[in-house]
């Protein structure tokens, strides 16, 4: 079977999820002990779990993963970002060797952590937290040309649909999205500017710092891009070859599959938001499963968020991606399924009517 038709098989088995399970952990929330709301926006995150798993309370999530997709852009080519592609390489050693950002904060509340080189263009020493599934060593310009064929894109969506089968197979019930590749947020801008309709200046943003004279110029390449290939949002793996980069398309798979067993998907910043857009571009129900981590400071994060009606957990004005935003609201995501398993209601805590 051409992977063309596993992308698009995967995305028909994606369901909605179980609002009646939401709404009896609504329901369950206006009965525990406490005044009704006062736990704000955990209340609905923790029916919108109910709703993702089909339980009442929902699963604890004690099992976590974190994956970061790694893979690199032909488009650094235009002089988007100042930092050079090797950088993508080093520190995908970095992540092997447990000593970038990510490494920390996934130690630190306790999720397990994973690589996934599907594009990074350098031969990787072998690490068991590494998987190789390279379709392309990076992609090509996206304002040249096409960034990849369809089957390459098709390819690297099923890997990271690939490895989030392995570990939810395997126990993990709860996986967050990294990524890493120099350049990164050009893609992410162009893609999130074909699914939203925003123009480049309000989608693109400064990436890993560049000055001004270098934003504009990203903003332009971005435009061009757009420009010159005219996407078809009835043709989501176009777009995705296209204008997408081998770790979003990762990234897509990965949700995909998520939604596909009720997993929740925290999504960590712009290049996980971008993807998140691609995947429901292929099935629209996914984004009943994912939870967005934190708002990036990237200003096409705000724009794909809205465009997904998700709200952001957290707001620490990051931008480093890595997985880190999402790893960080992962505590308040295990919070919000355990206050419903775990709190008594008014009826088993003997609280009576308060005037």
């Amino acid at each position: 079977m051409a992977l063309e038709d596993r992308v698009r098989e995967l995305a028909a088995e994606v369901r909605p999820p179980d609002e009646a399970a939401a709404n009896v952990a609504r329901e369950r929330h206006a009965r525990l002990a406490k005044p009704p709301g006062s736990l704000g926006s955990l209340e609905e995150l923790g029916a919108r779990l109910s709703g993702m798993s089909g339980e009442v309370p929902p699963p604890l999530l004690e099992s976590p993963a974190v994956v970061v997709c790694a893979g690199d852009h032909g488009v650094l080519e235009r002089g988007v970002s100042s930092w050079p592609k090797e950088v993508t390489a080093t520190m995908v050693g970095n992540f092997c060797a447990g000593g970038a950002a990510v490494n920390v904060l996934a130690r630190t509340v306790g999720v397990r952590l994973s690589v996934l080189d599907v594009g990074v263009a350098a031969d990787l020493e072998r690490h068991p937290l590494l998987r190789t599934a390279k379709k392309k060593a990076g992609t090509d310009d996206i304002s040249r040309g096409v960034a990849m064929s369809r089957e390459e894109a098709a390819g690297a969506m099923m890997s990271g649909a690939g490895i989030a089968e392995e570990l939810i197979e395997s126990g993990v019930d709860l996986l967050v999205t990294g990524d890493m590749g120099i350049g990164n947020t050009t893609p992410a801008a162009a893609l999130i500017s074909t699914f939203t309709g925003r123009s480049p200046g309000e989608t693109t943003g400064r990436g890993t710092g560049i000055d001004d004279e270098t934003h504009e110029l990203k903003i332009r390449v971005v435009g061009e891009a757009l420009e010159l290939h005219e996407p078809d949002l009835h043709d989501p793996l176009g777009v995705l070859a296209a204008l997408g980069g081998l770790e979003h398309a990762a990234i897509a798979g990965l949700v995909l599959m998520g939604a596909v067993y009720g997993v929740p998907v925290v999504l960590d910043g712009v290049v996980s938001n971008s993807a998140a857009l691609m995947a429901h571009a292929f099935a629209p129900a996914c984004a009943g499963y994912l939870i967005a981590g934190h708002l990036s400071v990237e200003p096409g994060a705000a724009v794909a968020l809205e465009s997904l009606g998700l709200e952001p957990i957290l707001d620490l004005k990051m931008r480093l991606g890595e997985g880190t935003g999402g790893l960080l609201a992962v505590p308040i995501v295990q919070v919000a399924a355990r206050v419903l398993g775990e709190m008594a209601t008014m009826g088993e805590a003997g609280v009576g009517c308060v005037p």
